[in-house]
């Protein structure tokens, strides 16, 4: 008896101890459960509001400067308000007198590193330019540390200087300053002294013959410019999807963004090649520099902070490449996302203390040509529409209005799509691809702006000429075996993987048709970080 009273008694101890542990259990669970609610009331809401209204606010910016561009533009265009009836800018003849004394010297310079596909093309477009033989010359700035590559070049300079032309082969012993260092470095030459004024291309760039004839006139006639800048015309735009849609932003930079900085301010950023400067502003504004990858843009800054003005001709155009495979592409948009934020650091206050210009221009120059135009709108399109909206989803106290998620980007991709109207049903696209690129157009801003470790690189976009058209008989399974699994962006992916999950929760628990974007722009990322766009090069290359 005893016996069982003890085991009765050892059991109902027990009990009691499971259904204590059980309460505590319970009330720990319920104590966790109200603290992530007040976490996430308190906390994850509040962050996330603020950043649905810091993009909303970076998107109007956005906005009000496609806007202010496109109306300039237009203005332009309506009250023909083109280049040759608000500058003089006679043709340049030769007298009786004078003869070809009447052209100035021109130097031409082509710098080139390891252009094996290309440097013919350029070369020979530079020889072929209409303008008196006394009064040019060519200059090729040859980096190439290939030396196959460099004899090519070496023996093609001689060919057009045994046919009577001046032209002049230059090399280096280092590639310090890249670009920027060769241009300086090329300057240097005794025989440059005698030039007035240097028209730039590089390797890739064929100018028509009378491209001197239709910008020289504006510098000889007009003291005050300092640059001529052309348009470029990309001769590979129907290569691939990828070359289509970068057509589409090119267009607008040239037709939209050149246009009202020339029209409204006569300043505008140097496309770093197809333009003519004149050699006294160069060294007015200090010379090339080499301390970012955008040394273009940078001399531009200067000489317009000295008082320059710049013209852009729409009409006179250059023949380039678009870069066609999706690694050149990357690289290439790194250094023009990555080098501006990095010059804006270095020049802020160069441009707050500039006593040459006005307070207009100062702010023209900070606000519109480096805040809106290359921080903030690669910021936004990132941080809004891959990240923010997103992650919405999980938050539904968190309602984006209408005219955020719809009404503005839709204006804004319209907008852009004015540059190239055959295009306009690759639009879709467009903004797909687009949003991926402004994954690492984002990080390079960062980068730049707090000279991070790439904050200097500078990999020259890889030009393939017609090494395609060379070589049809590549398969199209080869093409693809090279680059398909060879190496992954993993970048692209993650990000591709997390807009599918929110995707999955957003067609599962809520109404709002989110997922409808979500899912075409997630696969996006996920082709290209496959690699499954652009030119593939074949291995026999």
């Amino acid at each position: 008896m005893i016996d069982e009273i003890s085991r009765f008694q050892s059991v109902w101890v027990l009990r009691v101890y499971e259904m204590a542990a059980s309460y505590e259990g319970l009330l720990q669970s319920v104590q966790i459960a109200d603290a992530w609610y007040m976490f996430r009331l308190f906390v994850l809401v509040p962050i996330v509001w603020v950043a649905v209204v810091l993009c909303l606010i970076m998107s109007l910016m956005v906005l009000f400067e496609k806007i202010s561009m496109g109306l300039i533009s237009l203005y332009a265009k309506v009250f023909r308000r083109r280049p040759y009836r608000v500058y003089k800018c006679d043709p340049i003849v030769a007298d009786e007198e004078s003869g070809s004394a009447a052209f100035p010297m021109v130097l031409v310079q082509i710098p080139m590193y390891n252009e094996k596909e290309v440097y013919q093309l350029s070369i020979g477009a530079a020889c072929n330019l209409e303008w008196p033989g006394d009064r040019i010359l060519i200059q090729v700035l040859d980096d190439s540390t290939d030396p196959i590559i460099k004899d090519l070049v070496k023996q093609e300079c001689k060919m057009w200087f045994d046919k009577g032309k001046n032209i002049r082969y230059e090399t280096r012993t280092n590639r310090k300053g890249y670009k920027a260092g060769a241009l300086k470095e090329g300057m240097k030459h005794p025989y440059v002294n005698e030039c007035e004024f240097i028209a730039m291309f590089d390797a890739d760039f064929q100018p028509e013959p009378d491209f001197l004839k239709r910008t020289v006139p504006f510098l000889v006639h007009n003291p005050d410019i300092a640059l001529v800048q052309s348009r470029w015309l990309f001769v590979n735009a129907n290569e691939c999807l990828m070359t289509r849609i970068q057509q589409m932003s090119m267009d607008y930079h040239f037709k939209v963004e050149q246009e009202a900085g020339s029209t409204l301010n006569a300043f505008f950023g140097y496309n770093g090649t197809a333009g003519v400067w004149r050699i006294g502003a160069i060294h007015d504004a200090g010379g090339w520099a080499d301390r970012t990858t955008v040394e273009d843009m940078d001399l531009a800054v200067r000489a317009g902070l000295k008082g320059w003005k710049f013209v852009y001709l729409g009409d006179t155009k250059v023949k380039s490449e678009l870069p066609s495979t999706f690694k050149a592409y990357r690289y290439q948009q790194h250094r023009w996302s990555c080098g501006p934020a990095n010059l804006f650091r270095k020049m802020f206050w160069d441009i707050v203390l500039a006593k040459k210009v006005s307070i207009y221009k100062k702010f023209y120059v900070i606000y519109h040509f480096f805040i809106a135009r290359r921080l903030v709108s690669h910021l936004v399109t990132f941080a809004f529409y891959c990240v923010v909206i997103p992650f919405s989803v999980y938050f539904p106290e968190v309602k984006i209005p209408i005219w955020g998620i719809v009404h503005i980007p839709t204006s804004i991709t319209l907008m852009n799509a004015v540059g190239t109207p055959r295009s306009f049903h690759l639009i879709v696209f467009w903004v797909l691809f687009e949003n991926v690129m402004s994954l690492h157009r984002c990080k390079a801003v960062f980068i730049g702006l707090f000279e991070a470790g790439r904050v200097n690189e500078w990999i020259v976009t890889e030009k393939l000429g017609d090494m395609m058209k060379a070589k049809p008989s590549i398969s199209i399974a080869k093409k693809l075996n090279f680059n398909a699994w060879k190496k992954f962006n993993k970048l692209e992916l993650v990000v591709g993987l997390y807009l599918l999950v929110c995707t999955w929760y957003d067609f599962k628990y809520k109404r709002d048709y989110y997922f409808v974007y979500f899912f075409p722009q997630s696969v996006a990322f996920f082709i290209m970080g496959f690699g499954y766009v652009g030119t593939i090069i074949p291995t026999d290359k």
